[in-house]
């Protein structure tokens, strides 16, 4: 459980580093993802 409380932590501190709401933080996290997952197929595919 201290891992989970760990996370919860750091994800309130960046919250409110950077001013996001739960929604504005999801939108980041989905759009993270998104630039991953295309710079890993760009480098896969070459």
């Amino acid at each position: 459980m201290k891992l989970i409380d760990r996370h919860k932590q750091l994800i309130a501190c960046y919250q409110k580093k950077l001013g996001l709401t739960d929604y504005g933080l999801l939108w980041v996290v989905f759009f993270k993802g998104v630039f991953v997952a295309l710079s890993l197929e760009r480098l896969i595919v070459q």
